[in-house]
């Protein structure tokens, strides 16, 4: 322990609290008499009470305001530290890092966090006072952000659903400042001691993702903490126990041989399953199951609570209306505070809540309900924990719950999830408890074995304050059980797992019980085996269904930290000069991988990773386009996923493969079905592409140009029924022959229509952001027969087609030349072509399809469609533009880049102004418009999407669009042909966001 590290340092970031505690980290070796000392202490974090008062506390609420212009002065927010941004460039000078730059984007970058001189920060208590008191500008849930993979978790998008003028931040700026504020307050008090001098213990869900537990480490570096470990928070939990009964754990645990621990935090449930076995008199603890994420915590309780008082408050006026997204989280914040009231000790029979007016009416539009103890109790005590049988499992209504852009688990009954949990890990638990096994095929199909009930039970987080809750939980699975389990004692959530993390660190180094277990996962890499992926082993011999999608196990579950794995039989061709993007899978079943060993990936629980990429530059004046290489893989001390490129020639030139955290990608599953499997007549329709575009002159005249489509249905069938993999195929054919194009305006028609067909929707199948990188490289070339309409019309529908793949700059591109040809036209501007010819309707359609562009480029454009559709000669088919523009629910976008409500609703009245029956794109343009999602921040108001079901019905509308416009449900597969334009391929399907 070098003199630097005094203190070993555990730190909770959790959804509603970060907690901070520390204990001296003395060498017992050295004699030093802080060494194992029993003081685990918790860190009292200073932070702003009330309007210039500050006080220190034990919790430090994760909680951001983001105060209006004058709203607060600086005398208001003045902390202890006086100068925290120069703290943080010091910072930056010893270590490396652009810590001044982070605190300056974290918001700790001045003695008052403010972020900006207009719109002052404040974190903590007086935050969530404020945002409990003004609707629209609190930051609360980050960390639940850190793991939606459907929204850039980078992109400033916090508060959620706020007006355009309050600043907003990304998930992880926002975890960033929270734990930025904690270094500061602690240097403050240890000035000698820095925190990131320290050993630094961070905690996170067991069931966060490689992608989230990666962004929680940028958060930290953002921070000034770029040194750090990972710990799982139900371990953490576990160690607490642990540490306060290390003289004794023998005797403590002599009876035990499995723990359950149940996490129940603000934002997410853990569940972690811990064998306890006795070697010597001495237990031995391993971990053997941990769950997968399942957002379903406080944060819904408060909400159920929040529908319950929303029905009762007083309205004005003869009809209720929905709160808006912003009253919402402002009365969630004020059901927040009475649910711990009326569920805590020595609770009264009743509290009210106040959800206050906004702006001049803060006080005299504030509105008051009554909610009882009892009511309480049955809104959380039955809704969450209800008493279930052991054999139910969590329902799957048809839509998800979303409400401030989350999506939260769909059935909200905590117990049916622990049902499911400890029936996934039923062998193992049997093992642990010395039952006798059971087939596992009887068990999985009927349910009828007993369920494994481990025979204690650790509960942790801020709910289990409540004993009602408490006794609860452990009565349900003491009856699934048939006796009671032993409930190891928790005297404080709150703080359990920042102790607990201090804990692991005095474990580490030896002064407190350590549990085993190493990476509670297997990890996964994912073959294309369609001929066109980083690397292929052709070298192996294994049979195998081609219908099935397969995988390489890169890391087996119960790998150990810092344990490397060299996938030594595994050769893989590595391309030079290009993005190279892996895509991995993991799973927590106990199934025994050895590294190497290849998966069948179409059954079992595996769960989806985000890609992970890099670009390899060749060595020197190398010419090479691919060098072979070997994959090595390890579980990182700080808790993550390394994996390297080793090149095979030159074992010392390793890269780095980077987890891709924003959102490309992340919403079509690619599903296993028999038409994945080669076409027979693949060879013959790339001869029939070579004949047109071909290197070597061919003897083909136009009409046999113009007959290469309908030679390609002959023999692969209709174009409708071509799989992704047979899509794939086709395009690199085409794109090895796209020089060629231009032979003729027969040529480039007929290559432009193919090329977009076969890469449709530009996302979704392996390889496609580098198949979509190098068709636009065309862009700028333009098309030669510039003159030709039906040429024109063929470009604009490639870009259509491909839209999904181009990021916000390439759309904004596209959009700009879209634009220019059309300004050019109406001011006649003089072209070296015919401007008329260039198909604005195409290019309308193809402007609707450019769901990455900003919220108020999206607005001009609906704007000007409209504009041009009150033109009596106007294609009614911009009607679908409109519909697609306006959507509630993008085709691939971030839904925070939805059109506002507002200006949607008066979209949506002069769609129901016209007559649905001569306009026949109308009718789904407002579904689109008009479909619920549940958040509230981006659906239309309820009177004004009863209209719509109205005019659906009146109109014999399909009962699917009437649904969705009343229901959050999914699309059907003609819906989201209707949605993208046309069908997509056949094995890909639309994952909602």
């Amino acid at each position: 322990m070098t003199a630097m590290k005094r203190y070993s340092v555990g730190i909770d970031l959790g959804t509603s609290n970060t907690v901070l505690a520390y204990a001296a980290a003395g060498d017992p070796a050295a004699g030093d008499p802080a060494a194992g000392s029993a003081d685990i202490r918790v860190f009292e974090i200073d932070q702003l009470v009330s309007p210039g008062e500050v006080a220190a506390r034990p919790l430090l609420p994760s909680v951001r305001y983001h105060a209006a212009p004058g709203e607060l002065s600086a005398g208001d927010l003045q902390l202890p530290w006086s100068d925290a941004k120069a703290s943080a460039a010091k910072a930056a000078d010893r270590t490396g890092t652009s810590a001044a730059n982070a605190a300056d984007r974290t918001g700790a970058n001045a003695p008052n966090q403010i972020g900006t001189q207009e719109q002052p920060v404040v974190v903590g208590r007086l935050a969530r006072t404020l945002g409990g008191q003004v609707p629209g500008r609190l930051v609360a849930s980050a960390k639940s952000w850190l793991s939606h993979a459907s929204v850039d978790r980078v992109a400033p998008i916090l508060p959620w659903g706020a007006a355009a003028e309050v600043r907003k931040v990304s998930p992880v700026e926002a975890s960033a400042s929270y734990l930025a504020h904690v270094r500061a307050a602690w240097n403050q008090r240890f000035p000698d001691a820095r925190l990131e001098d320290q050993d630094v213990v961070l905690t996170v869900p067991a069931s966060f993702d490689e992608g989230a537990r990666a962004l929680t480490v940028e958060a930290a570096r953002l921070a000034g903490l770029p040194a750090l470990r990972l710990l799982e928070e139900p371990q953490a939990a576990f160690y607490d126990w642990l540490f306060h009964h290390r003289e004794n754990l023998s005797t403590e645990l002599a009876d035990t041989r499995l723990v359950l621990i149940c996490d129940v935090g603000g934002g997410t449930t853990d569940l972690t399953l811990i064998e306890v076995r006795m070697h010597d008199g001495e237990p031995e603890l391993t971990r053997i199951g941990v769950g997968n994420h399942l957002m379903l915590g406080g944060d819904n309780m408060d909400l159920a609570l929040a529908h319950l008082v929303e029905a009762r408050l007083p309205h004005a006026g003869s009809e209720r209306t929905r709160l808006s997204a912003a009253s919402l989280s402002q009365l969630v914040e004020r059901c927040r505070g009475a649910k711990e009231q009326l569920l805590g000790r020595e609770a009264p029979d009743s509290a009210s809540i106040t959800l206050l007016g906004a702006g001049s009416k803060l006080i005299g539009g504030a509105r008051t309900a009554q909610v009882t103890r009892a009511e309480v109790e049955q809104i959380i005590v039955d809704g969450f924990f209800p008493a279930v049988a052991p054999n139910e499992r969590p329902g799957r209504p048809r839509g998800a719950i979303v409400e401030f852009g989350l999506p939260y688990a769909t059935d909200a009954a905590i117990t049916r999830h622990i049902a499911a949990f400890l029936s996934r890990f039923a062998a193992q638990s049997r093992k642990a408890l010395g039952l006798p096994s059971t087939d596992e095929s009887a068990r999985d199909s009927t349910h009828d074995a007993p369920l494994p009930v481990p025979d204690t039970l650790l509960l942790n987080g801020g709910v289990f304050r409540a004993e009602a809750l408490t006794q609860r939980l452990a009565s349900t699975l003491g009856d699934w059980r048939g006796e009671p389990l032993n409930v190891l004692h928790n005297d404080n959530p709150d703080v359990a797992v920042a102790r607990g993390a201090v804990a692991f660190a005095l474990a580490r180094a030896g002064q407190a019980p350590k549990i085993g277990g190493g990476s509670p996962r297997s990890y996964f890499l994912v073959l294309d085996e369609t001929g066109e992926g980083n690397g292929k082993d052709n070298d192996k011999g294994e049979q195998h269904d081609e219908a099935s999608p397969r995988g390489i196990c890169l890391l087996p579950r119960g790998t150990e930290e810092g344990h490397e794995i060299l996938i030594e039989d595994r050769t893989f061709a590595l391309r030079l000069g290009h993005p190279v993007r892996f895509h991995l899978v993991s799973s927590i079943a106990d199934t025994v991988y050895r590294p190497g060993e290849l998966a069948d990936l179409a059954g079992g629980d595996f769960v989806r990773l985000p890609p992970i990429a890099t670009i390899v530059q060749p060595r020197g004046n190398s010419n090479a386009r691919e060098t072979p290489v070997q994959i090595a893989t390890s579980l990182t001390e700080v808790g993550t996923l390394d994996v390297h490129c080793i090149e095979i020639d030159n074992p010392a030139q390793r890269w780095l493969l980077e987890f891709q955290l924003r959102r490309e990608d992340a919403q079509v599953s690619l599903s296993a079905d028999p038409t994945q499997t080669p076409h027979a007549a693949l060879g013959e329709a790339i001869e029939q592409i070579d004949r047109t575009f071909g290197a070597r002159s061919q003897d083909v005249g136009p009409k046999e140009v113009k007959r290469l489509r309908a030679q390609l249905e002959q023999l692969l069938g209709s174009r409708e029924s071509w799989n992704s993999a047979l899509l794939r195929e086709l395009f690199g054919a085409l794109w090895e022959r796209a020089r060629r194009r231009r032979r003729s305006a027969d040529h480039e028609r007929l290559w432009l229509n193919l090329a977009g067909y076969c890469v449709r929707p530009g996302f979704g199948y392996p390889l496609d952001e580098w198949r979509v990188e190098q068709l636009w490289s065309l862009f700028d070339d333009g098309i030669q027969y510039v003159n030709e309409s039906q040429v024109w019309s063929e470009w604009w529908t490639l870009w259509r087609r491909a839209a999904g793949g181009l990021d916000e700059s390439a759309q904004l591109r596209v959009l700009d030349a879209m634009a220019y040809l059309q300004k050019a036209a109406q001011s006649r501007h003089k072209l070296p072509f015919d401007v008329s010819k260039t198909g604005f309707t195409d290019m309308v359609r193809l402007s609707a399809s450019l769901e990455r562009i900003p919220v108020a480029r999206k607005i001009e454009l609906g704007e000007s469609v409209l504009a041009r559709l009150k033109k009596p000669a106007e294609n009614h088919q911009s009607w679908w533009a409109v519909g697609r523009i306006g959507a509630r629910r993008p085709f691939y976008g971030s839904a925070h880049s939805v059109v506002p409500p507002d200006v949607a609703a008066q979209w949506l009245n002069t769609i129901l102004a016209l007559d649905w029956k001569k306009v026949d794109p109308a009718a789904f343009a407002a579904v689109q418009i008009a479909r619920m999602t549940g958040d509230r921040s981006r659906d239309l108001p309820e009177a004004l999407r009863n209209t719509v079901v109205r005019r659906l019905e009146a109109a014999n509308a399909p009962r699917a669009w009437i649904t969705m416009v009343s229901e959050t449900v999914e699309l059907d597969n003609a819906d989201e042909g209707r949605v993208f334009g046309e069908s997509l391929p056949a094995g890909l399907k639309l994952i909602a966001s």
